[in-house]
């Protein structure tokens, strides 16, 4: 596009799932962003992605720069390493005592499938350290991981 940029958001959406309801729909809004171009735009790059994942509510995260004519770039990454994490477990959402249940584990293998998802974002190749990251990421949510 063209112009002075505006405002640049980053914004974390489900993939294939973006609507005008609060908080995208209003956000949009009062950056003067045609809501309705940006949905389809949005739901029509991130289709592949929901599809992937099973129609798994998998968020991705995506660049949006906004310009002073009011046009826009939208920038697709990769989907958020927590929601990856629960998309390889089958959950919907973490232990509500997690300092009393850890009873998820996840397995190297797991650990180098969502490395591997996740590569594009990263400022890395080593699969290994990007493994490390991940792994860090899981055991914030209490979430045990293999040795």
């Amino acid at each position: 596009m063209a112009g002075k940029i505006t405002n640049i958001l980053n914004l974390e959406i489900p993939a294939g799932k973006a609507q005008p309801a609060p908080p995208l729909g209003p956000m949009l809004w009062a950056n003067g962003v045609n809501i309705g171009q940006f949905i389809k735009e949005f739901n029509d790059k991130t289709m592949d992605i929901m599809k992937q994942f099973g129609g798994a509510d998998v968020k991705v995260k995506c660049t949006l720069t906004i310009y002073a004519d009011r046009s826009f770039d939208l920038s697709i990454g990769s989907p958020v390493t927590s929601n990856l994490i629960l998309w390889k477990l089958n959950l919907k959402s973490w232990s509500a005592e997690p300092n009393k249940n850890k009873i998820w584990k996840l397995s190297k293998k797991d650990l180098e499938e969502i490395a591997n998802l996740k590569k594009t974002d990263m400022n890395t190749n080593d699969i290994e350290s990007i493994m490390k990251s991940v792994a860090g990421t899981a055991k914030n949510m209490w979430i045990e991981v293999e040795k």
